[in-house]
């Protein structure tokens, strides 16, 4: 038996979803729209999706769908499901509402009567009803609400699927997870058959370097963590227990480095290496500190440079660019501020400054290598005086950003060069 399922994501990632999910259910159809995938998935398949997808955010079961009016129609269609084959009345639920172009005037107040059809049906039912849990359900809804139409879902995920259960220690801005792997999937680096090196010289907590690693390894994103449907009555134990440890004996851990990270903050660096160790990866990534402006490449042979540098926060710009930028001298205080949250947006110049010595850096001392660089500053192939080879349209959050790949050559990047003999992915 199979039933609609919407596995929504952040913009710009829809089409690598869909690759995603049509590579793990080669046998199932996927629909690619703006803002997710839809296909028609039976629970095996659910099970599936939670525990290996690393782009969705949630794995959303539909369980009813039509037209309405008002709050009553929205009450009615509810009601339509039997609830009774999903929890009991010692379970609880909650609801979340989403819309576009609604015509209704409080999203609350549907809510409440999508909760109020549930317990009415229960009560009937059973003579009891459940009680509401705003943090922790056992049953998590989502009601969608469009012009006319509106869609009602199973959250079979429970936490988003970005929690992977590892992370404990991060930094102030902290990359989501299933961000950091699609800018891997972008870059073509997920999929390769013959992965180059992957260094990250601006590593934070080690999240791009750890979802590296384990996609190297093979190892499940939601292996680590529990999931919303194990709380509701079709979940069948002994199917999904199975379905793990079939994932578990898939996993192949390399005995050589796969990964390179490495942050001018020591503290972050001993985060990034206490994740790693939680994430069943330390023994394949090699975390060290050090000023990007400063370290030479990892490996002797060129590979692949990702990097996600701050941007909508305070960060510290030390090492050889917080001493440039205060003008002082090394005793000088390090701390300044890159406030870059929309498209086109220019950085201070102290960080134009620190992108321009950067590219000088890659292009003396990286020539061969590839770079992958997600940013919200629409001008900083300008500002590092480089031409992209690809941009991707990416969002983190609520801040649109552009994921450029950059070809390095020794020299300028402007005029022409000669190929690279490294594969850097899709073009």
């Amino acid at each position: 038996m199979t039933a609609p399922l919407f596995l929504p994501c952040a913009a710009g990632v829809e089409s690598l979803l869909g690759a995603e999910v049509q590579r793990l259910l080669p046998d199932v159809r996927v629909h690619t729209m703006r803002g997710g995938v839809a296909l028609d998935g039976k629970p095996t398949d659910v099970m599936v999706l939670n525990l290996e997808l690393r782009l969705a955010q949630r794995v959303l079961v539909e369980v009813a769908e039509g037209e309405y009016r008002d709050e009553q129609s929205l009450y009615e269609l509810a009601g339509s499901v039997d609830w009774t084959q999903w929890i009991t009345p010692q379970h609880t639920l909650r609801v979340d509402t989403t819309a576009t172009r609604c015509p209704l005037r409080s999203l609350n107040f549907a809510a409440l009567r999508i909760k109020d059809a549930v317990c009415d049906q229960l009560r009937e039912a059973t003579g009891e009803r459940p009680n509401v849990d705003i943090r922790e359900p056992d049953l998590a809804l989502v009601l969608h609400l469009g012009p006319e139409r509106a869609a009602l879902y199973v959250d079979t995920s429970g936490e988003p699927l970005f929690k992977r259960g590892w992370r404990e220690d991060k930094g102030d801005a902290p990359l989501k997870e299933t961000l950091a792997a699609a800018i891997l999937a972008a870059s073509g680096w997920s999929n390769a058959n013959s992965r180059p090196a992957l260094y990250d010289p601006c590593c934070g907590s080690g999240t791009i370097c750890i979802e590296a690693a384990q996609i190297a390894c093979g190892i499940p994103s939601g292996i680590q963590r529990r999931f919303g449907f194990e709380k509701l009555l079709p979940f069948q134990p002994h199917v999904w227990e199975a379905l793990r440890q079939s994932a578990i004996d898939a996993v192949r851990i390399p005995d050589h480095t796969l990964v390179y990270g490495s942050d001018v903050a020591f503290r972050m660096v001993d985060f990034a290496q206490r994740n790693a160790e939680r994430a069943g990866v330390a023994d394949v990534i090699e975390f060290r500190g050090g000023d990007a402006l400063q370290r030479m490449p990892p490996t002797d042979t060129p590979g692949v440079i990702v990097l996600n540098p701050p941007y909508g926060e305070r960060i510290e710009a030390a090492g050889v660019a917080g001493v440039k930028s205060s003008g002082l001298g090394r005793e000088a205080p390090q701390m300044q501020s890159l406030e870059v949250d929309k498209p086109g947006t220019q950085a201070p110049d102290w960080a134009g400054a620190f992108f321009t010595q950067l590219a000088s850096h890659w292009k003396k001392h990286y020539a061969g290598w590839t770079a992958w660089l997600l940013t919200p500053d629409l001008k900083l192939p300008t500002q590092m005086r480089l031409k992209e080879s690809r941009r991707v349209p990416m969002w983190n959050g609520p801040i649109e950003c552009r994921l450029f790949k950059f070809d390095m050559v020794q020299g300028t990047a402007r005029g022409k060069s000669a190929p690279s003999t490294q594969p850097n992915g899709p073009t």
